[in-house]
């Protein structure tokens, strides 16, 4: 049982390489219908379209109409080819199949239906990730970016002359390494693409539940209904794994690995070692729980690397809601976006100690002990199971809430600036005609965008861009990430960037905690943990806000360099 993560990820990943290597595998020109006889049973336009993709997807298109008419995911084996159809509706059909390198017949009670390979070069049925063409002054412009960080952050420091410049360079040089694999090494990229077709895969089980539950009501296209239907039970569904996983001993062990690297490599004391790793896969309230002992008797730099690590990363169960947000229900969006997450999260650990010992150096002795608490255990796996749900289950309703009040408010402040203040100095025409249409007034998304542009566009983002990023950066900040990515997914879906390359870093800017509800969060967390040390906490929550975002800003540059 210690193996159940493997085994599952390993099932989500044998389903996504097998279908991907098997010969279907392309696009095919529909040409008849015939029934038992040969018989042609319904005519076939010339230009109807198949596609069997290699992500596992496929896609019938009417071209005639231009219209994509049915989509799902497909598993070919043993002559058998079973599609589980997402659009127009949910439903699994198996089809015996023959096929050639022209031709392919699939049979269904007594009905052949054929096709031939499409030997041109067509435009994708599905719409793939945009490739980016990487400049030179992407490696320039990143440059400027990380120096400009330093040295902001030099000048926050606590302690400037005690600041480890060995540590700051082996950090970001970690940062630099994970972004060189996973972006530009063909089988890291190729792994880590597995890995996170797996993970949506994984993500994919929820929807099981979610029928079972809601029934047709999941398949209503608007935002609201896929929120709460589709988002939010994928918060609940990983929040029960990771407590699984974590009571059969298997997510400690990776942590501990995760810790040990980052010990041996920076130097680093073993609780806020653990600490750092633990928030690759856990909450900034959860992962404390892994160094419950040690909290007591931390040093400030190392509360400080604690509090900093739970503001630059993000939580699995949230993860499973920026996948939804960002990549829909379209299986090759939600693979590129969550491959970009991921790495993101990880990426992100590292940063967040060079941001912390940037801020706050370490001056005290620090310990090498690395022992992991196990206070959330429960009794057995149901326990955990049953622990589990209710956590996500909260947190689902957490996040809901937010959502609902955040968005709620910032249409209140939208409503006192474009009608009240700009409407009273007549300057809301004038931000209309300025923007181009883009803002049609005064308005919180306007302030936040140009105040924060020139910061953006040292994060490698195209000129056209950089107010849309930076009213991103300021949404997240000064109300959540959650926010922050509904407005990136609305932008996407409107087409508002100007350069494929935006989204990607915009992505990694937005994936952490680092807002100001968040220090709030820490403080009544970690409190709880370690009560005396709630004024420590609270002295530093400043600190450790402006240190995760740099950890976010340190990630999304060092990303705008590669790509």
């Amino acid at each position: 049982m210690r193996f159940l993560f493997f085994i599952i990820l390993f099932g989500c990943s044998y389903f996504n390489i097998h279908s991907a290597s098997s010969k279907p595998v392309g696009q095919w020109e529909f040409s008849t219908i015939t029934d038992a006889n040969g018989n042609e049973l319904f005519p076939i336009s010339e230009l109807d379209t198949f596609s069997l993709l290699s992500d596992g997807s496929f896609a019938y298109f009417l071209r005639a109409k231009d219209s994509l008419v049915a989509t799902g995911s497909w598993l070919y084996n043993n002559d058998t080819l079973r599609l589980s159809y997402e659009r127009p509706s949910d439903t699994v059909r198996y089809y015996r199949t023959t096929y050639t390198e022209s031709d392919l017949l699939l049979m269904e009670s007594g009905v052949t239906y054929a096709f031939t390979r499409k030997n041109e070069n067509l435009t994708p049925v599905l719409e793939s990730p945009p490739q980016i063409d990487w400049q030179w002054t992407s490696l320039v412009k990143g440059i400027l970016g990380l120096s400009t960080l330093l040295f902001i952050g030099f000048l926050l420091s606590k302690h400037r002359r005690r600041i480890d410049w060995i540590l700051i360079l082996k950090g970001l040089s970690i940062q630099i390494l994970f972004a060189l694999l996973i972006l530009k090494v063909d089988f890291v990229r190729d792994a880590f693409d597995k890995v996170s077709g797996a993970f949506v895969k994984l993500l994919s089980f929820t929807r099981f539940g979610s029928d079972f539950l809601f029934g047709d009501l999941i398949n209503t296209d608007s935002f609201g209904y896929i929120f709460a239907f589709q988002v939010l039970p994928t918060i609940i569904f990983f929040a029960a794994l990771t407590s699984v996983l974590f009571y059969y001993g298997i997510l400690q062990k990776i942590v501990f690995a995760f810790a040990w690297v980052m010990r041996r490599t920076l130097k680093l004391s073993g609780a806020e070692s653990l600490a750092a790793a633990g928030n690759i896969f856990l909450g900034q309230t959860e992962s404390p729980l892994l160094i419950k002992p040690y909290l007591e008797r931390m040093t400030m730099s190392e509360l400080l690397c604690v509090m900093t690590g739970g503001m630059a990363t993000i939580a699995g169960g949230v993860l499973a809601a920026y996948i939804g947000f960002l990549g829909g229900t379209d299986v090759v969006g939600q693979v590129f976006f969550a491959k970009h997450l991921i790495a993101a999260s990880v990426m992100s650990a590292p940063a967040a100690i060079v941001s912390a010992k940037l801020l706050y150096p370490e001056t005290e002795r620090i310990s090498s002990e690395m022992n992991v608490s196990s206070d959330r255990i429960g009794s057995n796996a149901l326990e955990a199971i049953s622990n589990g749900t209710t956590d996500g289950l909260r947190l689902a309703i957490n996040v809901g809430a937010m959502l609902l009040v955040f968005i709620s408010f910032i249409a209140m402040f939208n409503f006192l600036f474009r009608d009240g203040l700009g409407a009273l100095l007549g300057v809301n025409e004038l931000i209309n005609d300025f923007t181009n249409g883009q803002y049609d007034g005064l308005s919180l998304e306007f302030v936040l965008g140009y105040l924060l542009a020139p910061l953006t566009w040292l994060m490698g983002v195209a000129a056209e861009d950089i107010v849309l990023v930076g009213q991103l950066l300021g949404e997240k900040t000064v109300l959540n990430e959650f926010v922050a990515y509904v407005s990136l997914g609305q932008l996407m879906e409107s087409d508002a960037f100007a350069d494929p390359k935006s989204v990607v870093i915009a992505t990694y800017i937005l994936c952490g905690f680092s807002n100001f509800a968040s220090i709030g969060i820490q403080i009544g967390g970690i409190g709880a943990l370690a009560p005396s040390r709630r004024g420590d906490l609270s002295r530093l929550g400043i600190r450790a806000l402006i240190a995760g975002t740099f950890a976010s800003l340190f990630t999304a540059v060092v990303v705008g360099m590669m790509i």
